[in-house]
């Protein structure tokens, strides 16, 4: 059991080759260097580092609460959880929940494919997925299938921007900390507009962006886009990326030129600097929006769940999560009642506001 920060070089690379070796999608919150920086503003992160025959065969990023309860590392921000493992790697569930004093590890996005945990799953959701890895005139060649209004639209759109307001211009790789910082602010503003918890009025989150901005690793590079009309920011994206995946993350826009759609023209735009960086997959991650309906060619599983050992803090986890995870379940299966709590949740903002 280690703080990530006391992981050797070793171990690391033992981890990055597991990953190369899963077969599954190189998602840059499944790296180590994520596991890292989530430590340093997090300081009950642990990794639990399983040896066979002398090596690494196995890795557990987790964070350790009170009476034992865990969670995914970065849990509420990570859209992509599970354990980095060998395959064929005979573990019990519970006997590793033990070894790592647990009575509980929870998850909200666990991977698909994460055999151990898997059976735990309360829910099953939809991430959904951009596929670039044929470049990005064949994506363009879908969307003119699937939505044909849409692309055409958007693209009007953007040259409108560029005659109405100044010429665009797009930066994939955007080093600026005032970009970032303005990014920020969009995102808390859109979060209080909706009536949602602010994620940035939260330092540790606050303080992860800011590392993981500065985070320059082959399979986890922190990744600030914006998209300028003239000089002026319109709309920006923070994510991670790895050599194959774009991990979709924080996107956000100046809502005074909305009429001109920024978010969408930005993730045109991302996309297509993603093929050219030889990125396969952009990863939108779980939830229904209707940018994602517009902007998807598939989807991949997540879970959410809870694997538990018994005891008081599996009870405890169980009383401290559960009824609201299955209001929550209720309420997203039925359309009009979501649609209401929606207009529900902005009517209190505009509340709080006034």
């Amino acid at each position: 059991m280690l703080r990530p920060e006391e992981l050797g070089e070793g171990e690391r690379e033992h981890w990055r080759e597991l990953r190369a070796k899963s077969g599954v999608p190189r998602n840059p919150f499944m790296e180590p260097e994520f596991t890292d920086t989530v430590g340093r503003v997090r300081p009950q992160a642990r990794v639990a580092v399983v040896y066979e025959g002398g090596e690494p065969a196995g890795f557990l990023p987790f964070e350790r609460g009170p009476l034992g309860q865990g969670r995914a590392i970065g849990l509420g921000v990570s859209d992509c959880q599970g354990a980095v493992l060998r395959s064929g790697l005979g573990l019990d569930t519970r006997e590793l929940l033990r070894a790592c004093s647990l009575s509980s590890f929870a998850f909200d996005n666990l991977e698909a494919e994460q055999g151990l945990f898997a059976p735990y799953a309360a829910e099953e959701y939809a991430a959904y997925v951009i596929d670039v890895a044929k470049g990005y005139e064949a994506y363009e060649t879908v969307l003119r299938a699937q939505s044909p209004k849409f692309l055409k639209t958007t693209l009007a759109k953007e040259r409108r921007l560029g005659r109405q307001v100044g010429d665009v211009r797009f930066v994939f790789d955007e080093r600026d900390p005032a970009a970032l910082r303005t990014l920020m602010e969009w995102k808390s503003a859109q979060y209080r507009r909706t009536g949602r918890r602010d994620r940035f009025a939260q330092e540790w989150i606050t303080r992860l962006v800011g590392r993981l901005a500065e985070t320059r690793a082959r399979d986890c590079t922190g990744t600030l886009s914006v998209l300028y009309a003239g000089d002026r920011p319109v709309a920006a994206h923070f994510g991670l990326r790895s050599s194959t995946v774009l991990a979709c993350w924080f996107p956000a826009y100046d809502p005074g030129f909305s009429k001109y759609s920024p978010g969408l023209v930005l993730h045109l735009r991302m996309a297509e600097a993603a093929a050219a960086e030889g990125i396969g997959l952009l990863d939108m991650g779980r939830g229904a929006a209707e940018y994602k309906d517009a902007l998807r060619t598939g989807e991949l599983p997540v879970y959410e769940g809870a694997a538990t050992r018994p005891g008081v803090g599996a009870a405890l986890h169980w009383l401290g999560r559960e009824p609201s995870r299955r209001a929550h379940s209720f309420v997203r299966g039925r359309p009009r009642l979501a649609a209401l709590a929606a207009r529900v949740l902005k009517g209190a903002a505009r509340l709080r506001r006034s």
